[in-house]
Protein backbone atom coordinates (compact mmCIF):
# COMPACT_ATOMS: atom_id res chain seq x y z
CA UNK A 1 0.00 0.00 0.00
CA UNK A 2 1.45 3.60 -0.89
CA UNK A 3 -0.80 5.63 1.09
CA UNK A 4 -4.52 5.92 2.16
CA UNK A 5 -6.47 7.72 0.08
CA UNK A 6 -8.65 10.52 1.93
CA UNK A 7 -11.96 10.87 1.22
CA UNK A 8 -14.10 14.28 2.71
CA UNK A 9 -18.03 13.39 3.40
CA UNK A 10 -19.88 16.58 4.64
CA UNK A 11 -23.05 16.39 6.81
CA UNK A 12 -24.57 18.24 9.40
CA UNK A 13 -25.42 15.32 11.87
CA UNK A 14 -22.92 11.87 11.97
CA UNK A 15 -24.47 8.78 13.93
CA UNK A 16 -22.16 6.74 14.58
CA UNK A 17 -23.57 2.90 14.45
CA UNK A 18 -26.53 1.99 13.05
CA UNK A 19 -27.87 -0.47 15.73
CA UNK A 20 -31.17 -0.22 17.19
CA UNK A 21 -30.23 3.43 18.79
CA UNK A 22 -28.32 4.57 15.39
CA UNK A 23 -30.97 3.55 13.32
CA UNK A 24 -34.23 5.09 15.73
CA UNK A 25 -32.33 8.27 16.16
CA UNK A 26 -31.77 8.96 12.39
CA UNK A 27 -35.81 8.25 11.71
CA UNK A 28 -36.66 10.37 14.55
CA UNK A 29 -34.30 13.34 13.11
CA UNK A 30 -35.95 12.74 9.85
CA UNK A 31 -39.10 13.62 10.77
CA UNK A 32 -38.17 16.81 12.68
CA UNK A 33 -35.50 18.31 10.85
CA UNK A 34 -34.64 18.86 7.36
CA UNK A 35 -30.66 18.58 8.43
CA UNK A 36 -28.45 15.83 6.47
CA UNK A 37 -27.94 12.68 8.24
CA UNK A 38 -25.37 10.46 7.86
CA UNK A 39 -25.22 6.74 9.42
CA UNK A 40 -21.80 5.65 9.50
CA UNK A 41 -22.17 2.04 10.25
CA UNK A 42 -19.06 -0.74 10.85
CA UNK A 43 -21.62 -3.68 9.51
CA UNK A 44 -24.60 -3.55 7.85
CA UNK A 45 -27.55 -2.15 8.91
CA UNK A 46 -29.97 -4.97 8.49
CA UNK A 47 -28.32 -6.97 10.90
CA UNK A 48 -25.60 -5.05 13.07
CA UNK A 49 -26.18 -4.13 16.87
CA UNK A 50 -27.67 -6.58 19.40
CA UNK A 51 -30.64 -7.17 18.01
CA UNK A 52 -28.72 -8.94 14.82
CA UNK A 53 -30.23 -12.56 15.64
CA UNK A 54 -33.54 -10.80 16.90
CA UNK A 55 -35.56 -10.99 20.37
CA UNK A 56 -38.30 -12.32 21.88
CA UNK A 57 -39.62 -10.32 24.25
CA UNK A 58 -39.90 -6.51 24.80
CA UNK A 59 -38.37 -5.93 28.40
CA UNK A 60 -38.33 -1.91 29.26
CA UNK A 61 -42.60 -1.64 28.55
CA UNK A 62 -45.01 0.00 30.91
CA UNK A 63 -47.29 -2.27 31.16
CA UNK A 64 -51.30 -1.84 32.11
CA UNK A 65 -51.63 -0.38 35.78
CA UNK A 66 -47.93 0.23 36.39
CA UNK A 67 -46.44 3.98 35.52
CA UNK A 68 -43.07 4.96 34.63
CA UNK A 69 -42.08 6.07 38.29
CA UNK A 70 -42.41 2.12 39.00
CA UNK A 71 -40.10 1.37 36.02
CA UNK A 72 -37.77 3.87 37.67
CA UNK A 73 -37.86 2.47 40.93
CA UNK A 74 -37.22 -0.62 39.51
CA UNK A 75 -34.17 0.46 38.00
CA UNK A 76 -32.71 2.03 40.67
CA UNK A 77 -33.26 -0.35 43.50
CA UNK A 78 -31.78 -3.00 41.21
CA UNK A 79 -28.66 -0.86 40.65
CA UNK A 80 -28.69 -0.68 44.60
CA UNK A 81 -29.35 3.65 43.98
CA UNK A 82 -25.70 4.25 41.69
CA UNK A 83 -28.40 5.40 38.92
CA UNK A 84 -29.62 8.64 37.35
CA UNK A 85 -33.00 9.54 38.04
CA UNK A 86 -33.72 11.96 35.54
CA UNK A 87 -32.43 9.81 33.08
CA UNK A 88 -34.66 7.12 33.64
CA UNK A 89 -37.55 9.22 34.23
CA UNK A 90 -37.29 10.41 30.76
CA UNK A 91 -36.38 7.46 29.48
CA UNK A 92 -39.37 5.38 30.96
CA UNK A 93 -41.88 7.74 29.84
CA UNK A 94 -41.02 7.51 25.75
CA UNK A 95 -40.97 3.44 26.17
CA UNK A 96 -44.25 2.68 24.98
CA UNK A 97 -44.70 5.36 22.14
CA UNK A 98 -41.05 3.52 21.05
CA UNK A 99 -42.94 0.08 21.39
CA UNK A 100 -45.80 2.08 19.24
CA UNK A 101 -43.36 2.96 16.61
CA UNK A 102 -41.71 -0.56 16.40
CA UNK A 103 -45.87 -2.24 15.79
CA UNK A 104 -46.47 0.53 13.03
CA UNK A 105 -43.03 -0.70 11.52
CA UNK A 106 -44.38 -4.36 10.87
CA UNK A 107 -42.86 -6.02 14.46
CA UNK A 108 -45.69 -8.89 15.35
CA UNK A 109 -46.71 -7.88 19.69
CA UNK A 110 -48.48 -10.84 20.55
CA UNK A 111 -51.76 -10.06 22.15
CA UNK A 112 -54.27 -11.33 24.35
CA UNK A 113 -58.06 -12.61 23.29
CA UNK A 114 -59.17 -8.64 23.83
CA UNK A 115 -56.52 -7.43 21.82
CA UNK A 116 -54.21 -6.01 24.82
CA UNK A 117 -50.37 -6.55 24.48
CA UNK A 118 -49.37 -10.01 25.97
CA UNK A 119 -47.64 -9.35 28.96
CA UNK A 120 -44.27 -11.37 30.62
CA UNK A 121 -43.85 -10.46 34.13
CA UNK A 122 -44.67 -6.98 35.24
CA UNK A 123 -42.19 -4.88 33.05
CA UNK A 124 -41.95 -6.98 29.73
CA UNK A 125 -44.26 -7.68 26.69
CA UNK A 126 -44.13 -10.84 24.18
CA UNK A 127 -42.62 -10.54 20.71
CA UNK A 128 -41.77 -12.08 17.22
CA UNK A 129 -38.83 -10.19 17.15
CA UNK A 130 -36.61 -11.92 14.86
CA UNK A 131 -36.77 -9.74 12.36
CA UNK A 132 -36.71 -6.28 14.60
CA UNK A 133 -33.53 -5.12 13.22
CA UNK A 134 -34.12 -5.81 9.56
CA UNK A 135 -37.84 -3.61 10.24
CA UNK A 136 -35.23 -0.54 11.51
CA UNK A 137 -32.80 -0.77 8.79
CA UNK A 138 -35.83 -0.79 5.93
CA UNK A 139 -37.19 2.15 7.56
CA UNK A 140 -33.77 3.78 7.12
CA UNK A 141 -32.92 2.78 3.91
CA UNK A 142 -36.35 4.16 2.42
CA UNK A 143 -35.56 7.82 4.11
CA UNK A 144 -34.03 9.64 1.53
CA UNK A 145 -33.33 12.40 4.10
CA UNK A 146 -30.60 10.17 5.27
CA UNK A 147 -27.83 7.99 3.94
CA UNK A 148 -25.97 5.48 4.83
CA UNK A 149 -22.91 4.14 4.62
CA UNK A 150 -21.89 0.83 5.71
CA UNK A 151 -18.66 -0.96 6.44
CA UNK A 152 -16.81 1.99 7.60
CA UNK A 153 -15.56 2.38 11.03
CA UNK A 154 -15.20 5.44 12.84
CA UNK A 155 -11.76 5.54 15.04
CA UNK A 156 -12.00 9.42 16.53
CA UNK A 157 -14.28 11.99 17.02
CA UNK A 158 -12.67 15.18 15.57
CA UNK A 159 -12.62 17.92 18.57
CA UNK A 160 -11.66 21.08 18.77
CA UNK A 161 -11.55 23.48 22.01
CA UNK A 162 -14.17 20.74 23.60
CA UNK A 163 -16.52 21.00 20.64
CA UNK A 164 -17.61 18.31 17.82
CA UNK A 165 -16.79 18.72 14.32
CA UNK A 166 -17.00 15.44 12.81
CA UNK A 167 -15.57 12.00 12.99
CA UNK A 168 -12.66 10.04 11.55
CA UNK A 169 -13.17 6.64 10.08
CA UNK A 170 -11.17 4.09 7.79
CA UNK A 171 -12.87 1.68 5.48
CA UNK A 172 -13.20 -1.99 6.29
CA UNK A 173 -12.16 -3.11 2.72
CA UNK A 174 -10.65 -0.39 0.48
CA UNK A 175 -7.63 1.55 1.26
CA UNK A 176 -9.34 4.69 2.33
CA UNK A 177 -9.74 7.02 5.76
CA UNK A 178 -12.88 9.27 5.66
CA UNK A 179 -12.85 12.89 7.03
CA UNK A 180 -16.48 13.61 7.93
CA UNK A 181 -17.38 17.12 8.33
CA UNK A 182 -20.88 17.63 10.65
CA UNK A 183 -22.29 20.34 13.10
CA UNK A 184 -23.20 17.21 15.66
CA UNK A 185 -22.83 13.77 16.31
CA UNK A 186 -24.78 11.09 17.77
CA UNK A 187 -22.48 8.15 19.36
CA UNK A 188 -24.22 4.67 19.46
CA UNK A 189 -21.72 2.56 18.85
CA UNK A 190 -22.58 0.13 21.77
CA UNK A 191 -20.80 -1.39 24.37
CA UNK A 192 -17.88 -3.24 25.10
CA UNK A 193 -17.42 -7.25 24.68
CA UNK A 194 -13.81 -8.84 24.60
CA UNK A 195 -12.14 -7.45 27.30
CA UNK A 196 -12.21 -10.81 29.46
CA UNK A 197 -11.53 -13.86 28.33
CA UNK A 198 -14.77 -15.49 27.41
CA UNK A 199 -16.80 -18.82 28.27
CA UNK A 200 -16.00 -20.54 25.31
CA UNK A 201 -12.32 -20.10 24.08
CA UNK A 202 -10.85 -20.85 20.85
CA UNK A 203 -12.75 -21.53 17.55
CA UNK A 204 -16.18 -20.93 20.22
CA UNK A 205 -15.01 -17.75 21.65
CA UNK A 206 -17.93 -15.56 19.40
CA UNK A 207 -20.36 -17.69 21.49
CA UNK A 208 -21.30 -15.02 23.74
CA UNK A 209 -23.51 -12.79 25.63
CA UNK A 210 -23.25 -9.95 23.68
CA UNK A 211 -22.39 -8.98 20.47
CA UNK A 212 -18.34 -9.92 19.61
CA UNK A 213 -18.40 -7.22 17.18
CA UNK A 214 -18.91 -4.20 19.64
CA UNK A 215 -15.10 -3.21 20.74
CA UNK A 216 -16.24 -0.03 22.54
CA UNK A 217 -15.29 1.94 19.82
CA UNK A 218 -17.34 5.04 20.61
CA UNK A 219 -16.58 5.18 24.29
CA UNK A 220 -12.73 4.64 23.45
CA UNK A 221 -13.10 7.92 21.01
CA UNK A 222 -15.19 10.02 23.70
CA UNK A 223 -12.28 9.05 26.34
CA UNK A 224 -9.74 10.05 23.94
CA UNK A 225 -11.32 13.28 23.19
CA UNK A 226 -11.68 14.03 26.97
CA UNK A 227 -15.19 13.33 27.70
CA UNK A 228 -15.88 12.28 30.77
CA UNK A 229 -17.24 8.63 31.90
CA UNK A 230 -19.93 7.45 34.63
CA UNK A 231 -19.96 4.25 36.28
CA UNK A 232 -17.66 1.67 34.25
CA UNK A 233 -16.83 -0.33 37.44
CA UNK A 234 -20.49 -1.61 37.30
CA UNK A 235 -20.01 -4.12 34.84
CA UNK A 236 -22.95 -6.29 33.60
CA UNK A 237 -22.27 -9.98 33.73
CA UNK A 238 -25.19 -11.79 32.14
CA UNK A 239 -26.75 -15.26 34.04
CA UNK A 240 -26.81 -17.50 31.10
CA UNK A 241 -27.84 -20.87 29.48
CA UNK A 242 -24.90 -23.04 29.99
CA UNK A 243 -22.71 -23.45 26.84
CA UNK A 244 -25.67 -21.76 24.56
CA UNK A 245 -25.02 -18.67 26.51
CA UNK A 246 -28.90 -18.15 25.44
CA UNK A 247 -30.64 -15.41 27.95
CA UNK A 248 -32.18 -17.42 30.91
CA UNK A 249 -35.43 -14.58 31.75
CA UNK A 250 -37.42 -16.29 28.53
CA UNK A 251 -37.55 -19.36 30.98
CA UNK A 252 -37.27 -17.44 34.24
CA UNK A 253 -40.36 -15.41 33.46
CA UNK A 254 -41.89 -17.53 31.02
CA UNK A 255 -42.58 -20.36 32.50
CA UNK A 256 -41.36 -19.38 36.15
CA UNK A 257 -38.67 -21.45 36.99
CA UNK A 258 -36.95 -20.97 40.12
CA UNK A 259 -33.13 -21.45 40.29
CA UNK A 260 -32.13 -24.51 41.79
CA UNK A 261 -29.36 -26.27 42.94
CA UNK A 262 -28.09 -30.07 42.21
CA UNK A 263 -29.64 -30.77 45.25
CA UNK A 264 -33.06 -29.88 43.83
CA UNK A 265 -32.85 -26.95 46.59
CA UNK A 266 -34.38 -23.23 45.15
CA UNK A 267 -31.21 -20.92 46.05
CA UNK A 268 -32.48 -17.53 44.80
CA UNK A 269 -34.39 -15.96 47.79
CA UNK A 270 -31.37 -16.88 49.60
CA UNK A 271 -29.40 -14.73 47.86
CA UNK A 272 -32.05 -12.15 46.84
CA UNK A 273 -33.79 -11.01 43.21
CA UNK A 274 -31.91 -8.74 41.76
CA UNK A 275 -30.06 -9.17 38.56
CA UNK A 276 -26.34 -9.26 40.13
CA UNK A 277 -27.81 -11.37 43.00
CA UNK A 278 -29.04 -13.51 40.52
CA UNK A 279 -25.48 -14.02 39.27
CA UNK A 280 -23.82 -14.44 42.74
CA UNK A 281 -26.12 -16.88 44.39
CA UNK A 282 -24.88 -19.02 41.10
CA UNK A 283 -21.37 -18.53 41.83
CA UNK A 284 -21.54 -19.09 45.71
CA UNK A 285 -23.79 -22.57 45.06
CA UNK A 286 -21.22 -23.82 42.82
CA UNK A 287 -18.00 -22.29 45.41
CA UNK A 288 -20.21 -24.46 48.24
CA UNK A 289 -19.83 -27.90 45.80
CA UNK A 290 -23.54 -27.16 45.45
CA UNK A 291 -23.66 -27.15 41.74
CA UNK A 292 -23.95 -27.17 38.92
CA UNK A 293 -26.77 -25.14 39.00
CA UNK A 294 -30.13 -25.18 37.04
CA UNK A 295 -33.57 -23.40 36.16
CA UNK A 296 -36.29 -26.25 36.91
CA UNK A 297 -37.87 -26.98 33.75
CA UNK A 298 -38.75 -30.55 34.62
CA UNK A 299 -41.99 -31.09 34.36
CA UNK A 300 -43.66 -27.99 32.43
CA UNK A 301 -46.62 -28.25 30.34
CA UNK A 302 -46.12 -29.60 26.51
CA UNK A 303 -47.79 -26.28 25.60
CA UNK A 304 -45.32 -24.15 27.67
CA UNK A 305 -42.67 -26.11 26.47
CA UNK A 306 -43.49 -25.52 22.35
CA UNK A 307 -43.69 -22.01 23.53
CA UNK A 308 -39.74 -21.56 25.01
CA UNK A 309 -38.63 -23.54 21.64
CA UNK A 310 -40.65 -20.82 19.51
CA UNK A 311 -39.19 -17.35 21.81
CA UNK A 312 -35.72 -19.45 21.40
CA UNK A 313 -35.95 -19.57 17.98
CA UNK A 314 -36.82 -15.91 17.61
CA UNK A 315 -33.30 -14.85 19.16
CA UNK A 316 -30.75 -17.75 20.35
CA UNK A 317 -32.01 -20.78 17.98
CA UNK A 318 -28.73 -22.58 19.35
CA UNK A 319 -30.81 -23.22 22.45
CA UNK A 320 -33.54 -24.69 20.71
CA UNK A 321 -31.00 -27.01 18.64
CA UNK A 322 -29.64 -28.02 21.83
CA UNK A 323 -32.73 -29.27 23.15
CA UNK A 324 -33.69 -31.25 20.32
CA UNK A 325 -30.24 -32.86 20.54
CA UNK A 326 -29.66 -33.14 24.87
CA UNK A 327 -33.36 -33.63 25.65
CA UNK A 328 -36.53 -31.69 26.13
CA UNK A 329 -36.85 -28.76 29.26
CA UNK A 330 -39.86 -31.03 30.37
CA UNK A 331 -37.15 -33.66 30.75
CA UNK A 332 -34.44 -31.87 31.84
CA UNK A 333 -33.57 -28.57 34.15
CA UNK A 334 -31.57 -26.01 32.22
CA UNK A 335 -28.17 -25.78 33.67
CA UNK A 336 -26.90 -21.93 34.28
CA UNK A 337 -23.90 -20.01 34.53
CA UNK A 338 -22.30 -16.65 34.67
CA UNK A 339 -20.56 -15.05 31.53
CA UNK A 340 -17.55 -12.76 31.39
CA UNK A 341 -17.90 -9.20 31.97
CA UNK A 342 -18.82 -6.78 29.94
CA UNK A 343 -19.33 -3.18 29.92
CA UNK A 344 -22.66 -1.67 28.68
CA UNK A 345 -24.84 1.09 29.69
CA UNK A 346 -28.18 -0.92 28.68
CA UNK A 347 -28.41 -3.46 30.97
CA UNK A 348 -25.87 -1.55 33.67
CA UNK A 349 -24.93 2.09 34.00
CA UNK A 350 -21.57 2.13 32.48
CA UNK A 351 -20.94 4.50 29.85
CA UNK A 352 -20.87 8.16 28.86
CA UNK A 353 -21.59 10.88 31.71
CA UNK A 354 -24.76 12.72 30.26
CA UNK A 355 -26.52 15.87 30.96
CA UNK A 356 -30.57 15.66 31.18
CA UNK A 357 -30.75 16.12 27.27
CA UNK A 358 -28.18 13.11 26.45
CA UNK A 359 -25.65 15.68 25.62
CA UNK A 360 -22.09 14.24 26.75
CA UNK A 361 -19.60 16.53 28.35
CA UNK A 362 -18.36 17.32 24.59
CA UNK A 363 -20.30 20.05 23.23
CA UNK A 364 -22.44 18.25 20.34
CA UNK A 365 -21.69 14.76 21.30
CA UNK A 366 -24.45 13.20 22.19
CA UNK A 367 -25.07 9.58 23.09
CA UNK A 368 -27.51 6.88 23.34
CA UNK A 369 -28.40 3.29 23.82
CA UNK A 370 -25.51 0.83 25.04
CA UNK A 371 -22.94 3.69 25.61
CA UNK A 372 -25.08 6.08 27.97
CA UNK A 373 -24.07 5.89 31.23
CA UNK A 374 -25.78 6.13 34.62
CA UNK A 375 -29.42 4.83 32.72
CA UNK A 376 -29.32 0.56 33.68
CA UNK A 377 -32.32 -1.41 32.21
CA UNK A 378 -32.45 0.51 29.01
CA UNK A 379 -32.96 -2.77 26.64
CA UNK A 380 -34.39 -2.22 23.20
CA UNK A 381 -36.86 0.11 24.05
CA UNK A 382 -34.89 2.47 26.44
CA UNK A 383 -32.25 2.61 23.99
CA UNK A 384 -34.80 3.94 21.47
CA UNK A 385 -35.55 6.41 23.90
CA UNK A 386 -32.64 7.91 24.83
CA UNK A 387 -31.92 8.29 20.87
CA UNK A 388 -35.64 9.99 20.74
CA UNK A 389 -34.41 12.41 23.30
CA UNK A 390 -31.18 12.79 22.02
CA UNK A 391 -32.47 13.39 18.57
CA UNK A 392 -35.12 16.18 19.82
CA UNK A 393 -32.00 17.82 21.74
CA UNK A 394 -29.89 17.68 18.64
CA UNK A 395 -32.44 19.77 16.44
CA UNK A 396 -32.31 22.34 19.55
CA UNK A 397 -28.46 22.04 19.52
CA UNK A 398 -28.45 23.00 15.75
CA UNK A 399 -30.15 25.86 15.56
CA UNK A 400 -27.85 27.83 17.51
CA UNK A 401 -24.33 26.18 16.30
CA UNK A 402 -22.73 28.11 13.55
CA UNK A 403 -19.43 27.75 13.32
CA UNK A 404 -17.22 25.34 11.38
CA UNK A 405 -13.44 24.06 10.92
CA UNK A 406 -11.54 25.78 7.94
CA UNK A 407 -10.97 23.58 4.64
CA UNK A 408 -7.46 23.66 5.93
CA UNK A 409 -8.01 22.85 9.15
CA UNK A 410 -9.94 19.43 8.20
CA UNK A 411 -7.07 18.53 5.45
CA UNK A 412 -4.53 18.80 8.43
CA UNK A 413 -6.11 16.78 10.51
CA UNK A 414 -6.76 14.23 7.41
CA UNK A 415 -2.42 14.08 7.08
CA UNK A 416 -2.03 13.83 10.34
CA UNK A 417 -4.31 10.30 10.16
CA UNK A 418 -2.72 9.07 7.01
CA UNK A 419 0.77 9.32 8.76
CA UNK A 420 -0.46 7.48 12.19
CA UNK A 421 -2.82 4.56 10.00
CA UNK A 422 0.02 3.54 7.66
CA UNK A 423 2.44 3.41 10.00
CA UNK A 424 0.69 0.15 10.66
CA UNK A 425 1.19 -1.41 7.41
CA UNK A 426 5.18 -0.58 7.24
CA UNK A 427 5.89 -2.43 11.09
CA UNK A 428 7.47 -5.35 10.72
CA UNK A 429 6.83 -7.39 14.30
CA UNK A 430 6.88 -10.67 14.09
CA UNK A 431 6.94 -12.14 17.72
CA UNK A 432 3.58 -11.05 18.12
CA UNK A 433 0.41 -10.29 16.30
CA UNK A 434 -3.12 -9.21 17.39
CA UNK A 435 -4.87 -12.24 17.96
CA UNK A 436 -2.18 -13.57 20.57
CA UNK A 437 -2.42 -10.26 22.34
CA UNK A 438 -5.91 -10.09 22.25
CA UNK A 439 -5.66 -13.36 24.16
CA UNK A 440 -3.01 -11.69 26.96
CA UNK A 441 -5.20 -8.79 27.14
CA UNK A 442 -8.47 -11.12 28.29
CA UNK A 443 -6.18 -12.91 30.54
CA UNK A 444 -4.71 -10.77 32.63
CA UNK A 445 -8.60 -9.33 33.14
CA UNK A 446 -9.69 -12.45 33.89
CA UNK A 447 -6.44 -13.71 36.55
CA UNK A 448 -6.54 -10.07 38.01
CA UNK A 449 -9.96 -7.85 37.36
CA UNK A 450 -12.55 -10.02 38.46
CA UNK A 451 -13.14 -12.38 36.05
CA UNK A 452 -14.51 -16.09 35.39
CA UNK A 453 -11.25 -17.54 36.71
CA UNK A 454 -11.44 -15.99 40.22
CA UNK A 455 -15.65 -16.31 40.25
CA UNK A 456 -15.85 -12.05 39.60
CA UNK A 457 -14.15 -11.10 42.72
CA UNK A 458 -10.65 -8.90 42.60
CA UNK A 459 -8.37 -6.80 45.51
CA UNK A 460 -6.32 -3.62 45.40
CA UNK A 461 -3.13 -5.90 44.38
CA UNK A 462 -4.62 -7.46 41.82
CA UNK A 463 -6.27 -4.80 40.47
CA UNK A 464 -3.07 -2.90 40.16
CA UNK A 465 -1.18 -5.77 38.60
CA UNK A 466 -3.77 -5.75 35.88
CA UNK A 467 -3.04 -1.96 35.06
CA UNK A 468 0.85 -2.63 34.78
CA UNK A 469 -0.31 -5.42 32.62
CA UNK A 470 -2.68 -4.32 30.51
CA UNK A 471 -0.63 -0.70 29.71
CA UNK A 472 2.39 -2.96 28.60
CA UNK A 473 0.05 -4.42 25.99
CA UNK A 474 -1.25 -1.02 24.98
CA UNK A 475 2.84 -0.25 24.87
CA UNK A 476 3.03 -2.92 22.51
CA UNK A 477 -0.08 -3.03 20.07
CA UNK A 478 1.32 0.52 18.16
CA UNK A 479 3.85 -2.01 16.73
CA UNK A 480 1.42 -4.20 15.24
CA UNK A 481 1.46 -4.92 11.62
CA UNK A 482 -1.64 -4.84 9.48
CA UNK A 483 -1.84 -6.64 6.45
CA UNK A 484 -4.99 -5.21 4.82
CA UNK A 485 -7.81 -2.51 6.03
CA UNK A 486 -9.81 -5.64 7.95
CA UNK A 487 -6.65 -6.18 10.31
CA UNK A 488 -6.38 -2.17 10.75
CA UNK A 489 -9.64 -2.17 12.26
CA UNK A 490 -8.89 -5.27 14.30
CA UNK A 491 -5.63 -3.19 15.56
CA UNK A 492 -8.19 -0.08 16.39
CA UNK A 493 -10.49 -2.67 18.05
CA UNK A 494 -7.78 -3.80 20.40
CA UNK A 495 -6.10 -0.75 21.39
CA UNK A 496 -9.80 0.61 21.98
CA UNK A 497 -10.60 -2.38 24.70
CA UNK A 498 -7.35 -1.97 26.22
CA UNK A 499 -7.99 1.93 26.33
CA UNK A 500 -11.36 0.57 28.35
CA UNK A 501 -9.50 -2.13 30.55
CA UNK A 502 -7.45 0.56 31.82
CA UNK A 503 -10.59 2.59 33.01
CA UNK A 504 -12.67 -0.15 33.81
CA UNK A 505 -9.50 -0.91 36.14
CA UNK A 506 -9.17 2.61 38.04
CA UNK A 507 -12.79 2.77 38.39
CA UNK A 508 -13.22 -0.89 40.62
CA UNK A 509 -10.30 0.47 42.95
CA UNK A 510 -12.12 3.86 43.19
CA UNK A 511 -15.46 2.49 44.58
CA UNK A 512 -13.94 0.90 47.90
CA UNK A 513 -16.78 -1.05 48.64
CA UNK A 514 -18.73 -4.02 47.44
CA UNK A 515 -21.94 -2.35 46.27
CA UNK A 516 -23.01 -5.28 43.40
CA UNK A 517 -21.91 -8.57 44.25
CA UNK A 518 -19.97 -10.29 41.30
CA UNK A 519 -20.62 -7.11 38.82
CA UNK A 520 -18.15 -5.28 41.29
CA UNK A 521 -16.80 -8.38 44.02
CA UNK A 522 -14.03 -6.23 46.18
CA UNK A 523 -12.90 -8.96 47.97
CA UNK A 524 -10.37 -5.71 50.36
CA UNK A 525 -14.17 -4.52 51.05
CA UNK A 526 -16.86 -7.37 50.99
CA UNK A 527 -19.74 -4.88 52.34
CA UNK A 528 -22.16 -1.97 50.94
CA UNK A 529 -20.84 1.99 52.22
CA UNK A 530 -22.47 5.60 52.31
CA UNK A 531 -19.77 6.65 51.61
CA UNK A 532 -20.00 5.48 48.23
CA UNK A 533 -23.25 6.81 47.58
CA UNK A 534 -22.55 8.46 44.87
CA UNK A 535 -20.86 8.20 41.01
CA UNK A 536 -17.61 7.47 39.98
CA UNK A 537 -16.68 8.93 37.11
CA UNK A 538 -13.56 9.55 34.99
CA UNK A 539 -11.74 11.25 32.32
CA UNK A 540 -8.09 11.27 30.61
CA UNK A 541 -6.90 14.58 31.57
CA UNK A 542 -2.99 14.99 30.62
CA UNK A 543 -2.61 11.68 29.63
CA UNK A 544 -3.71 10.01 32.96
CA UNK A 545 -7.06 8.39 34.26
CA UNK A 546 -8.53 11.30 36.36
CA UNK A 547 -10.93 9.64 38.76
CA UNK A 548 -14.10 12.03 40.03
CA UNK A 549 -16.54 11.97 42.40
CA UNK A 550 -20.05 12.66 41.63
CA UNK A 551 -23.32 13.38 43.61
CA UNK A 552 -26.36 11.42 42.85
CA UNK A 553 -29.47 12.91 40.50
CA UNK A 554 -33.07 12.60 41.63
CA UNK A 555 -35.53 12.12 39.29
CA UNK A 556 -36.87 15.56 39.54
CA UNK A 557 -34.01 17.27 39.05
CA UNK A 558 -32.54 18.64 35.60
CA UNK A 559 -29.00 18.00 34.94
CA UNK A 560 -26.74 20.12 33.05
CA UNK A 561 -22.74 19.65 33.03
CA UNK A 562 -21.29 22.65 34.46
CA UNK A 563 -17.52 20.70 34.51
CA UNK A 564 -17.00 21.22 30.64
Amino acid sequence: MEKLQINYIDTDIIIAGGGTAGCYGALKLAESTSKRIFIAEKANIKRSGCLAAGVNALNAYITKGRTPEFYVDYAQKDAEGIARGDLLLSMSERLNECTRDLEKLGLVILKNEDGSYAERGTRNIKINGENIKPLLADAVNKNSRITVQNHINIIDFIVKNNKIYGAVAIDMVEDKLYIIKAQVVLCATGGAAGLYRPNNPGFSRHKMWYPPFNTGAGLAAGIRAGAEMTTLEMRFIALRCKDTIAPTGTIAQGVGASQINSRGEIYENKYGLSTPNRLYGTVEENLAGRGPCYLRTKGISAEAEMDLKKAYLNMAPSQTLKWVEDGEPSQNNVEIEGTEPYIVGGHAAAGFWLSSDRQTTIDGLFAAGDVGGGCPQKYVTGAMAEAYIAANSIKSYLENKKDKLSPAEYEDIAERYVKVESKFFGNTVKTYNIESLEETMQKIMDNYAGGIKTHYKYNEQSLIIAAEKIAGVLNLSVKLHAVNMHELVFIHELQDRLLLCLFVIEHMRARKETRWHSFAENADYPNQSNEFNKYINSRLQDGKIKIIERDLVGREEYYEHTNR
